[in-house]
């Protein structure tokens, strides 16, 4: 455990930084309906389709869901494995012409990192599974993170 924890704090035990994921350490995996030709393209079709997920957390992260609540929103960021790296323009289906990778929210681009709003559904941090409302993810992808949605904080100011 750090040396820089502050009263109330607790470690996993292990230190994430020291598993290679891809350089990163993966903390779970979404299991979900969705596999390559039968997934939505973004999160509101998820949800018009109504197939809820769940995270499935490796052990020793379960502790860490202390303090969310069924109901609430949490970001969830993955780490799209199978998407390709290697495009700086792309040609996305409903757009007129190509477009830069950075104005597009494609799992194609240099890190692979797909930022999703969702909502839990369920909790068991014992088990380390939450259920969530949505996700466009396909069975298996890899967690890398998971935050809350905080509304005052989320919000980008507006735009005049």
């Amino acid at each position: 455990m750090s040396d820089r924890a502050r009263a109330g704090e607790a470690g996993f035990g292990f230190d994430p930084g020291e598993e290679s994921d891809a350089t990163l350490a993966f903390i779970g995996h979404v299991r979900s309906h969705w596999r390559r030709g039968d997934c939505p393209k973004n999160l509101r079709e998820a949800r018009e389709r109504g197939a809820a997920a769940r995270v499935v957390l490796r052990p020793g992260y379960g502790a860490a869901l202390e303090g969310l609540e069924v109901g609430q929103a949490i970001w969830l960021i993955c780490w799209m494995d199978g998407a390709h790296r290697d495009l700086a323009l792309q040609r996305p289906r409903h757009a007129d012409g190509p477009r830069g990778t950075f104005s597009l929210r494609s799992p194609v681009r240099p890190n692979p990192i797909s930022l999703q709003a969702v909502r839990i559904t369920a909790l068991d941090p014992v088990a380390g599974i939450i259920g969530i409302d949505a996700t466009d993810a396909f069975d298996g992808t890899p967690v890398l993170d998971i935050k809350p949605w905080i509304g005052r904080v989320d919000v980008p100011p507006e735009l005049d």
